[in-house]
């Protein structure tokens, strides 16, 4: 292996200890080194591995000082944590008029068939429980809300 790759090898090494994501690494070693290229032109540097740590060292905290003082930026970014997941107005306000108008259908059943459609989808029983609630057999129960629902659904369309 050259010396160079051995050299690239141990400032990654030291980079990563730093704390610094091994999705960044690469960039701040490529970083370091091009300001070494970028150096050399104009200085002499006694060691080309010293001047290298350094640099990927300083760039990794200057990285990290930049990531508090602005947690939006970096490549980090979580938009589902941020993202308003609330429904827009315009989405809450046709909402609330389905439910008004879902509310009006619900009145329009007889008060045996709207027990048993609640019943059904709200607290979740099966149709032999709300027979039993209701003293009634159970196809009859299930005949009651297949009527509500295809009455409810036909009452939501119209509008």
């Amino acid at each position: 292996m050259s010396d160079v790759m051995q050299m690239l090898r141990k400032v990654r090494a030291v980079v990563l200890r730093q704390g610094v994501a091994v999705q960044d690494a690469d960039d701040i070693l490529q970083e370091a080194f091009a300001r070494l290229e970028s150096y050399t032109r104009a200085h002499e540097v006694n060691s080309q591995e010293a001047f290298l740590v350094t640099t990927a060292v300083n760039l990794s905290r200057d990285q990290a000082r930049h990531r508090m003082r602005s947690p939006f930026d970096g490549g980090t970014l979580d938009l589902e944590a941020i993202a308003d997941g609330l429904p827009n107005p315009e989405e809450h306000l046709y909402a609330q008029e389905r439910l008004r108008r879902a509310n009006t259908g619900l009145a329009q059943l007889d008060p045996v068939t709207r027990r048993c459609l609640l019943a059904q989808r709200l607290e979740g029983l099966t149709f032999p429980q709300i027979a039993v609630l209701e003293n009634m057999s159970v196809s009859a129960v299930e005949k009651r809300v297949a009527r509500a629902v295809m009455f409810l659904t036909q009452w939501m369309d119209k509008y």
